[in-house]
């Protein structure tokens, strides 16, 4: 049996056997916040675990490294969402210590690419393109830098509103331990005193 048909075959079971209800909730985050996490295996259960927050209770948005890489890429168009449309009304940046994005190699990766069937043609065409291949795939070398960066360009966008807070952690994959890097309250209690 394949992965997908034993997936499948659990799902009947789960709704027929009602295993849903304990989950069910509405759209919007009870806890109106959005999370930008890491997609690490070792984050599924631990991070919702960690920071005590149940089903329903916040919008979490997933990718390589919790990295916002461009202003106008599907991480931030995400945020955007959450913020306008589902009652966010704070965000949290969320990286996590021993990432693999801080170890991704990207001359080693194309390699892997070419190795499964990526043609030269193809990754030619994205060069005449304008993409740069292997700075696309770059990831970071300080987790607490990378999720500075993040919330700096969350922060500095044109369309989030500026009395959202947006906050910057690093959590312990080991642990669940949580270090601060960025209180977004601070950066909210500055302007105001600026604007007194």
């Amino acid at each position: 049996m394949t992965l997908l048909e034993n997936m499948l075959t659990f799902n009947k079971q789960f709704v027929e056997n009602k295993e849903y209800e304990p989950y069910q909730t509405t759209k919007l985050p009870n806890k109106k916040l959005v999370i930008l996490s890491c997609m690490d295996t070792r984050l599924v259960e631990l991070l919702p675990r960690a920071l005590n927050v149940r089903n329903g209770d916040v919008k979490i948005i997933k990718n390589a490294g919790a990295v916002v890489s461009h202003p106008f890429g599907s991480m931030m168009r995400s945020i955007l969402v959450a913020v306008y449309e589902l009652q966010a009304e704070e965000v949290c940046v969320i990286g996590h210590y021993d990432c693999g994005m801080s170890k991704v190699n990207p001359d080693a990766m194309i390699e892997s690419m070419r190795a499964r069937g990526i043609s030269e043609d193809k990754l030619r065409t994205l060069e005449q393109a304008g993409i740069d291949v292997p700075k696309w795939l770059e990831g970071f070398n300080s987790v607490e830098e990378s999720v500075k960066n993040s919330v700096s360009m969350i922060k500095k966008h044109p369309l989030v509103p500026k009395d959202v807070p947006v906050h910057g952690l690093a959590i312990d994959p080991s642990t669940g331990k949580l270090d601060l890097i960025v209180n977004g309250y601070e950066h909210l209690e500055q302007k105001e005193s600026v604007q007194v």
